[in-house]
């Protein structure tokens, strides 16, 4: 009896794993359809899901026009960036605050977490005051800095280095190794999985970060892809198929990162909770 319950119990999950598969995948489908369409065909009255006619003129024409290989570019050069800067100064705040003993440290890293309570939305104005008093404003620097601390990646790598025994710290201690040397040769080898889970979330939390370059950005040309998005209807009108090409290929490499990395970000949040994967 217990057997045909595990059973109906499995055959349920399936089918509800695959409802919801199939309500995920269709907005995704259909934005890929109209990108495949002629621009008359999408604003043809009659309902098809497949385009009646293949082809990939609002790719060229969006590639072509406008200056969407830059809003790309810029994407992912401030992508990197900010994962870069991110993961250096989470892992030197999260060893201090876990591994290293000194005076206010509790009170430094309760500061550090009431970060957690302000939305990024109050800190527009100063952050924008204090980009413009230092002459980034329209810059890469302008736009990076301010993502560039992150106290949820702070606390996970804290709570992932509390977990590591002590004595391998002490032991590299006694052989001479300074703090930084400890964190280069000690804790990130154990720590390469949870490393690489946060650097992918915040890679794309950075690519599609729209607000803080709507804010600092001014020109055309040092947009990011989310922000470049919204200026299509100038370049190109009402025009839905070149609109879903420009969101897709805007889309594409940080679904691509995530494919390529989805067994080091799985491993690592396992890590994270305490599981083995």
């Amino acid at each position: 009896m217990n057997g045909r319950s595990n059973v109906g119990w499995t055959v349920i999950g399936v089918i509800a794993a695959v409802v919801l598969a199939a309500l995920w995948a269709a907005p995704l489908l259909w934005a890929l359809s109209t990108a495949l369409r002629p621009e008359l065909e999408t604003v043809s009255s009659e309902f098809h899901w497949l385009p009646q006619t293949w082809t990939l003129d609002a790719f060229a024409k969006t590639l072509g026009a406008g200056n969407v290989l830059r809003w790309l570019f810029n994407s992912f050069l401030v992508a990197l960036l900010v994962t870069v800067v991110t993961m250096a100064i989470s892992l030197l705040a999260a060893y201090a605050f876990s591994q290293l003993r000194f005076r206010g440290r509790s009170i430094l890293f309760g500061v550090a977490m009431l970060a957690f309570l302000l939305p990024f939305e109050a800190l527009l104005v100063p952050l924008f005051r204090t980009m413009n008093q230092l002459g980034l404003i329209n810059t890469y620097a302008g736009i990076v800095l301010p993502q560039v601390v992150s106290p949820v990646v702070i606390y996970v790598f804290k709570q992932f280095f509390d977990e590591i025994p002590a004595d391998f710290r002490e032991a590299a201690t006694m052989d001479g190794a300074g703090p930084l040397r400890v964190l280069w040769s000690v804790y990130l080898p154990i720590s390469g999985n949870i490393v690489w889970a946060m650097a992918i979330v915040t890679f794309i939390a950075a690519w599609n970060n729209f607000l803080w370059p709507f804010i600092i950005v001014t020109s055309n040309d040092m947009m990011t892809i989310p922000l470049g998005l919204t200026q299509t209807y100038d370049a190109f009108g009402v025009r839905y198929a070149q609109l879903m090409a420009a969101a897709l290929l805007g889309a594409m490499p940080v679904a691509l990162a995530y494919i390529a990395f989805q067994r080091r970000v799985t491993q690592g949040f396992l890590a994270a909770s305490g599981l083995k994967g």
